[in-house]
């Protein structure tokens, strides 16, 4: 594979990597800023810039972005992130001039018109209702927000009603001006795409842009607040979540977490589904995960289950962390979640998209392109102690927060989430 970067001269990033046997491009156009970056009381504002994005240009009415999108029969969406916004698609390789020509366009010279803003400000309000209305997504928007209570990261990416209904356009273009900056910008490609022709379609879009450099890249750390949270509901089940704290995306300790979270509630042979909903049958929906940003990072463990069987699961998930920490752990099992990690990351390189994101994302942590041999080495030295240690860390008693949706209230929990292990 070839791997090439361009820094324009306004600091604009240019980033590739040439698949020589594929057939398609994927391409994104990324901004160093997410919903951790909002001021309090524009919550929500760079997810409705991202909405806002395919409204409508000088050149191109919402329809007709619309209408080329289609016309080059490729895929095209947009993400907000804590702390990235994305604009990216995936097309054959002889469409990509055209795709950034239009991706140049609405980043560039969108309008932002006035009644555009407020139709689309009904949508995202759409948007939180639905989102609150699946409640397996909503237990953990909650969860952010009792862990980070108080803190940037911990607030919702898409906002609230409050905040996204009072949003002007003035404020998009001020969040325009001091965020999409060119120094925040990363320009990433992957697939059957030649470098210097990307660098050649693009620079005389982005090259000329400048912005205010009075907004620091740096964001201050956040702490977490272990705590226990209820959100009394009428709903047929409880939905649950614990959280503990985790390493950022550069530190070493994430390869630890990583084989740690596998074991755990990562898939469906790990000890969370076997013995919660295979052997006890006390689950239907239950997993782990991982959640990491560049200085800091949460394991979460969700279940949804019957109010009556609430206490139960959470010994039992106690007794399973317990066991790890206490260094239940063979070989096999370590050598299996290696695999299976490693299996993961050997099948996401055959997606363009994946292979597009992941040049990205090394880019905004690392500032290079990390080669996978260099991440599965990492991951191979991981040990049976480096394993108990970080399970040991990520659930250490009074580091543990417990959030609650459904018919229950603190008073029907048992289990003390600050001594939960």
């Amino acid at each position: 594979m070839e791997h090439n970067k361009s820094v324009l001269a306004n600091g604009t990033r240019i980033i590739s990597e040439r698949v020589p046997h594929a057939k398609s491009v994927s391409l994104g156009v990324w901004v160093n800023a997410g919903s951790r970056d909002e001021h309090e009381k524009e919550r929500g504002i760079f997810h409705l810039i991202e909405h806002m994005i395919f409204k409508g240009t000088r050149r191109r009415s919402a329809m007709q972005i619309a209408k080329d999108l289609d016309t080059i029969g490729g895929f095209s969406n947009a993400f907000t992130t804590k702390e990235q916004t994305c604009f990216h698609g995936r097309v054959l390789n002889k469409h990509l001039k055209f795709l950034t020509e239009l991706f140049s366009d609405i980043f560039v010279d969108s309008l932002f018109a006035e009644e555009d803003l407020e139709l689309e400000k009904s949508v995202v309000i759409q948007e939180i209702s639905m989102m609150e209305d699946t409640h397996d997504e909503y237990i953990q928007i909650l969860s952010d927000q009792s862990f980070w209570a108080g803190e940037p990261l911990g607030m919702p990416i898409l906002g609230t009603r409050e905040t996204v209904s009072t949003i002007t356009r003035k404020q998009i273009f001020d969040y325009r001006s001091r965020f999409y900056s060119p120094e925040r910008v990363v320009i990433a490609a992957a697939g059957k795409v030649d470098h210097d022709l990307l660098v050649k379609y693009f620079k005389p879009f982005f090259e000329p842009l400048q912005g205010r450099n009075d907004t620091p890249l740096k964001r201050f750390a956040a702490s977490g607040t272990p705590t226990a949270s209820f959100f009394p509901k009428e709903l047929e089940q409880v939905h649950l979540c614990l959280g503990g704290r985790a390493a950022s995306l550069s530190a070493k300790e994430r390869f630890a977490e990583a084989v740690f979270n596998t074991i755990l509630g990562g898939n469906m042979s790990s000890r969370l589904f076997q013995e919660i909903r295979e052997k006890r049958g006390l689950a239907y929906s239950l997993y782990s995960y991982l959640s990491a940003y560049t200085d800091t990072g949460i394991v979460r463990i969700y279940v949804a289950t019957d109010k009556t069987s609430v206490n139960r699961v959470l010994e039992l998930i106690g007794s399973l962390i317990k066991g790890i920490q206490e260094g239940d752990l063979s070989s096999d099992d370590i050598g299996s979640a290696k695999d299976y990690l490693i299996g993961g990351i050997l099948l996401a390189a055959e997606s363009m998209n994946s292979r597009m994101m992941r040049l990205a994302k090394n880019e905004f942590v690392f500032e290079r392109y990390v080669p996978q041999e260099e991440l599965l080495a990492e991951l191979n030295k991981v040990t049976g102690g480096e394993v108990v240690e970080a399970s040991r860390r990520m659930f250490a008693a009074h580091n543990v927060s417990l959030t609650v949706l459904g018919p229950v209230d603190g008073d029907s929990i048992a289990v003390d989430p600050l001594e939960f292990t």
